[in-house]
């Protein structure tokens, strides 16, 4: 499937790669999972044979990733709140939730920067940023810098193994499996703590 949408973007003149670029950009916080991440690097081997400007790739990916980032979090914003605490996840708690806010509140715009590099949580910090009511701007401001370094990170390697995408998708796979390893151990270690903290208090 991957292979025959990046014939087809191949195929494509200029100005509409560009857009597909940002498309695919700008749906990854909002329709994940997203291929954005290779067909970004795709587009960064059209820089090699001059079909694309460095630039102009940067530019909009960075933007779109930072557009999709605002629609998700004013989801997160308007319909968020009245979601997590409608009472129909009962394994919510208000407690829970509590929580959570307070840890946006003092981590949200670190997670924000680094949310590029986390694989599997881009869509949900910009949910739950939305929902935790960070400031906008602040937040758009964010989202954009960690895209335009993350982007140029894939861009760069693009341009340097050329035509060898296969080599860089088993990278970049490698890479999201590890990841999401140290963020999946992560997650446990803090449930498993949570709990043991919640049976002591019984």
């Amino acid at each position: 499937m991957l292979q025959e949408i990046i014939s087809y973007i191949s195929t494509l003149d200029p100005a509409l790669i560009y857009v597909v670029l940002f498309f695919f950009a700008f749906i990854e916080n909002i329709l994940p999972p997203s291929p954005s991440d290779f067909v970004l690097l795709f587009g960064a081997t059209l820089i090699a044979n001059s079909t694309l400007g460095f630039i102009p790739i940067l530019l909009l990916t960075s933007v779109g990733s930072a557009l999709g980032f605002i629609v998700m979090y004013l989801i997160g914003e308007f319909l968020g709140e009245k979601l997590l605490r409608s009472g129909k996840f009962k394994f919510i708690k208000q407690e829970s939730l509590d929580k959570a806010d307070h840890f946006f509140h003092k981590y949200g715009y670190n997670l924000i920067l680094i949310n590029r590099f986390l694989p599997g949580t881009r869509a949900v910090v910009s949910f739950f940023s939305g929902v935790h009511k960070l400031k906008p701007m602040r937040t758009f401001i964010y989202a954009a810098v960690s895209s335009f370094v993350w982007n140029a990170i894939l861009i760069f390697l693009g341009i340097q193994l050329g035509n060898n995408l296969e080599l860089v998708d088993k990278y970049l796979s490698e890479y999201y499996q590890i990841i999401l390893s140290i963020t999946g151990l992560i997650i446990i270690i803090v449930l498993v703590r949570f709990w043991m903290k919640k049976k002591k208090s019984k």
